[in-house]
């Protein structure tokens, strides 16, 4: 059985004009995510890796080559038809979080959907619970969002990039504004997603972080350079138990 391809791009290219000066930010790249895969996106600042991963995302165009998202050809696509695409297939989460202050958590993750004319109020509500309850915070859907330590306003922002069902979530250096312990918690949570079957685009520059994911593709000057599963992947719940007894030896 041939594997679903939920992103499929050849010969991508982005070059942005500076002034009098081309910047080719990505250069030829070839990439394909399989549905249910795990990848991280590496490299250095101005690597390629953001260009990328807003042209994944829809929230820019290649200056040539293909994109397939979920079988579509993403160039031929018209601004409504990419904002649509956006809402309907992608998940983003973002290393800010991005979640309105002063308003709940339930109403935050009700967002996506207050676009799809399709769902009515009650099922838009019963999505948005689910999606709370599946990363942790069934008991914190009223609670606003300024209220909330950063790893559950990381959760939240998780719970609305799977409230539409997307086929994909791209994440933004997504534990970049966390603490260690809270970063592996964020990361035991994208495992048990994924183990349930979401496919998973990572954006991340630290190595420790991309040990729990399942492939690794690294960026350098516009170029796809390394692309490799990751063996004995790390176990990000079994980490996390680790440094807790850690810092209770430290504390002891």
């Amino acid at each position: 059985m041939k594997e679903h391809t939920i992103i499929e791009i050849q010969n991508l290219q982005k070059a942005y004009m500076m002034t009098e000066e081309t910047v080719n930010a990505l250069r030829g790249i070839d990439l394909t995510i399989n549905a249910g895969e795990f990848v991280a996106i590496m490299g250095a600042s101005g690597s390629g890796k953001s260009t990328l991963l807003n042209i994944l995302g829809c929230l820019d165009k290649p200056t040539s080559g293909d994109y397939w998202l979920d079988g579509k050809n993403v160039k031929s696509l018209k601004k409504n038809q990419l904002a649509d695409i956006r809402n309907t297939k992608i998940g983003f989460v973002f290393q800010s979080y991005n979640l309105l202050p002063r308003t709940s958590a339930l109403e935050n993750v009700e967002l996506p959907l207050l676009y799809n004319g399709s769902i009515s109020s009650k099922e838009r509500r019963q999505k948005a619970e689910h999606a709370l309850e599946a990363v942790g915070l069934g008991d914190r859907m009223r609670h606003l969002s300024n209220q909330m330590s950063g790893g559950q306003q990381q959760r939240v922002a998780i719970a609305r990039s799977l409230v539409n069902d997307p086929v994909i979530i791209l994440a933004d250096e997504a534990t970049g504004n966390l603490d260690t312990r809270t970063s592996y918690e964020i990361m035991a949570l994208f495992q048990k997603l994924n183990e349930k079957g979401i496919t998973i685009g990572f954006v991340t520059h630290e190595p420790d972080i991309a040990a729990f994911t399942r492939r690794n593709v690294v960026f350098r000057d516009g170029r796809l350079i390394k692309d490799v599963q990751v063996e004995n992947r790390t176990n990000a719940s079994e980490a996390l138990a680790q440094l807790i007894d850690e810092n209770n030896i430290f504390e002891n």
